[in-house]
């Protein structure tokens, strides 16, 4: 749903209504505010439902509203929103109250009482809709506000990314597992904690780990016991976690480190780097180490390799270093 275009300001909440109601449905209703009292109502999302809760990627270019309060059981809902880019507030910010949501930052609130929203012009999140009632005492009247990073919001945002990409190809069955575990998960944000013996979070845990792997692959500090601990489980959890998808945590981190190893091999030269400054560079223990890894993946040496597709590499001689193989610098992050 877009209504983003400047000409559709004027009744752009009366066109996002109707959308929302046509494509998501009258059992999961907008919460009753006013909206565009001042600048218009610009926004544009892609929301999935999931069972009986919505997930929801949202753009605004301009929107300022407040809500009227819960009026139905149906409306009695429990909201995460994780600010990607922007600024969120609610409250009013001019007045000195509320609570201003910035990039980097997430808060899980119930969807009453009423309260005010001015949303920051070109601002970007993520935002989870749930029934009140599933997650009962745990979110009642309650407030939480804390860091996107947070391991609970981690594996919070792994379970839902997953959640809406797999969305066309989950049964009835999967939908609702699938919300189960969202609803798991939101009651770890609000108490802070996650219940690693939880069979159903696996997925997500292991997700949540390889998220932070896929930006991590040149830390030379980067493993299990690490990852453990960024994820607020214990070793155990995770090596369980990754079980499931038929790799090894250790065997995950060596592959992504091969791969960023060989698109550098394809990449046009600025510079050149030894085999064993490629080694080093993706923490590998010496240059034969390296060697024989890659050649295991990808049946060749690196040098043999890069000359294979155009590029530049060179060796002195095969299955050692020589100071003499050639490759492009890896960048300051993989």
């Amino acid at each position: 749903m877009d209504v983003t275009a400047p000409d559709t300001a004027a009744e752009g909440f009366g066109v996002f209504r109707r959308a929302w109601r046509a494509q998501v449905g009258a059992a999961f209703p907008l919460p009753s505010f006013d909206a565009g009292v001042r600048g218009g109502f610009r926004l544009r999302v892609q929301a999935s439902r999931v069972h009986d809760a919505v997930i929801a990627d949202l753009y605004c270019d301009s929107f300022t509203g407040s809500t009227q309060g819960v009026r139905s059981d149906v409306e009695d809902r429990v909201l995460v929103h994780v600010v990607r880019r922007g600024t969120w507030h609610f409250g009013v910010p001019r007045d000195g109250g509320g609570t201003a949501v910035g990039a980097g930052q997430f808060l899980v609130r119930h969807s009453g009482p009423p309260s005010r929203f001015e949303v920051q012009p070109r601002t970007r999140a993520d935002v989870l809709i749930l029934p009140a009632s599933l997650l009962g005492p745990v979110a009642a009247g309650r407030q939480v506000l804390g860091p996107s990073d947070s391991a609970e919001m981690r594996v919070l945002m792994a379970q839902a990314n997953m959640t809406a990409a797999t969305l066309n190809d989950l049964s009835p069955a999967g939908l609702r597992a699938a919300r189960n575990a969202l609803v798991e998960l939101v009651g770890g944000v609000v108490r802070r904690e996650l219940d690693g013996d939880e069979p159903r979070l696996a997925p997500a845990v292991a997700q949540a780990a390889k998220d932070i792997v896929d930006g991590r692959l040149a830390d030379p500090d980067l493993s299990p016991s690490t990852l453990a601990r960024e994820l607020s489980v214990s070793v155990r959890t995770l090596h369980r976690a990754f079980a499931a998808t038929g790799e090894s945590v250790s065997a995950y981190i060596r592959r992504g480190r091969l791969e960023q190893a060989r698109l550098r091999l394809l990449a046009a030269p600025r510079g050149r780097l030894s085999v064993s400054e490629v080694a080093a560079r993706w923490q590998f223990a010496d240059s034969s180490h390296f060697i024989r890894a890659f050649k295991r993946r990808y049946g060749q040496t690196p040098a043999r390799y890069a000359r294979s597709r155009g590029g530049h590499g060179g060796e002195s001689s095969e299955g050692t270093d020589g100071g003499q193989a050639a490759y492009p610098p890896a960048p300051d992050r993989p």
